[in-house]
């Protein structure tokens, strides 16, 4: 099925369309083609997320920040901060798209899609929405509050009236076996067979441990792994500083380096040749969660040899921070899209460890899961699920049963299920 054209004609018929699918099955993809289609049609496009990093893998900016909520939760909230009233230059921005679009909509809470709501009536926005996401994957983390509640749970959800369209082929992997137990595990389903096939992936831990890359759950254990195993490469360390242009002069450090964290941007990368490596994002010739190993480092380029031999030569990337502005355009007023800030970088990091959280996206051949540190509902198979190889990934025993790890949020897997 070309699931694009399909897509694309619901949006041009002014229906909105909720994009979703376990992990693997191209989701990413798939909405970078949409927004593609349309920029080249020259039409205007928001591209969001919940989340800082969660932003950058489709190339935008985060809902709070479009809709101008400010540090606001809630409705309620907005009204507090007397940010209620919807601004002039925020009424136009989001008048004058023609489609946005919200990705991991999983992460995206009740109030925070009614905020969404109210903007878009305040803005008489006639545009479509796209959103994008797995609700049996990262729930949304909303401050001082204990229960979890989805946007699906929203007032305002039934009003957009969204076509669902659901990918089921997985990409990551054609492990048949696999995709069984990662289809169970997406629902939380445990029997005595599953038991024992995660069982199978609990090895003695594999003598060429810097091949394989650490998931942990927590960004300390991921950090310290890393520093540990850097200093056993004897070879000399090269810091690559990331470079900073601010093209608004006003733009304050601390928004940079919440950016640059959202992004998987380091502020110094420390490399050694030797060092095994993975790419943060997608290009021609690599992918994001892709491993190589470092080969040489000069003054302006890091170069990178993957598994199958090929030495890629990486220069530092931009990575820009956004904002709409309009602008007079021959005499017309249009909204344009301008960089405040951009970060240069190399888009790799050490592929010793890295957290489940910052796994977004990635599919990583060889892997090892740290399981006691699952914490979160789905959490543990979106874990499993950066696996691109199972005959590669290696789990560590837990300290509780499997049944404990494995659980997913009641009302997201009724919500999905039906």
């Amino acid at each position: 099925m070309d699931y694009l054209s399909s897509i694309v004609n619901k949006l041009k018929l002014k229906q909105n369309v909720f994009l979703t699918g376990g992990a693997g099955v191209g989701k990413t993809t798939i909405t970078r083609e949409i927004i593609k289609a349309y920029e080249e049609d020259a039409k205007k496009v928001a591209k969001l997320a919940s989340t800082g990093m969660a932003a950058t893998l489709i190339g935008g900016q985060t809902l709070h920040s479009f809709f101008d909520l400010g540090i606001a939760n809630s409705v309620n909230e907005l009204q507090l901060n007397a940010k209620l009233e919807i601004k002039t230059k925020i009424k136009k921005l989001i008048a004058s798209m023609q489609l946005i679009v919200i990705d991991e909509i999983s992460m995206v809470s009740d109030t925070l899609f009614d905020m969404i709501h109210l903007r878009l009536s305040q803005a008489g926005f006639s545009g479509v929405l796209l959103i994008v996401g797995d609700f049996l994957q990262l729930p949304p983390v909303v401050r001082g509050q204990s229960e979890v509640n989805f946007a699906f749970e929203s007032n305002s959800w039934k009003s957009f009236d969204f076509v669902k369209v659901e990918l089921t082929h997985i990409y990551r992997t054609d492990d048949q076996k696999f995709i069984e137990l990662l289809n169970h595990i997406r629902f939380g389903y445990i029997d005595e067979n599953i038991h024992n096939e995660l069982n199978e992936f609990i090895k003695p831990l594999p003598q060429e441990l810097d091949a394989f890359t650490f998931l942990f759950g927590k960004n300390a254990s991921a950090a310290f792994h890393n520093r540990a195993q850097l200093s056993n490469i004897e070879s000399e360390l090269f810091v690559k500083e990331a470079q900073v242009i601010k093209h608004l002069k006003s733009t304050s450090d601390k928004e940079i380096e919440r950016f640059m964290d959202d992004a998987r941007i380091e502020k110094d990368l420390e490399l050694k040749i030797g060092a095994p490596v993975l790419f943060t994002r997608n290009s021609w010739n690599y992918f994001n969660g892709e491993r190589g190993l470092v080969v040489n480092v000069d003054s302006s380029c890091v170069y990178v040899q993957k598994s199958d031999g090929k030495v890629v030569k990486l220069e530092a990337v931009a990575q820009s921070k956004e904002v709409w502005k309009e602008k007079n355009i021959d005499g017309k007023k249009e909204m344009l899209q301008e960089p405040i800030f951009s970060v240069y970088q190399f888009p790799i990091k050490l592929a010793f460890a890295i957290t489940i959280h910052k796994s977004q996206g990635m599919s990583i051949e060889d892997l090892i899961i740290q399981t006691n540190e699952i914490f979160a509902p789905s959490q543990f198979y979106v874990a499993l699920s950066r696996s691109s190889n199972p005959a590669r990934l290696n789990l560590l025993a837990p300290s509780k049963q499997w049944s404990e790890l494995i659980f997913v949020n009641e009302k997201a897997m009724e919500f999905v299920k039906n």
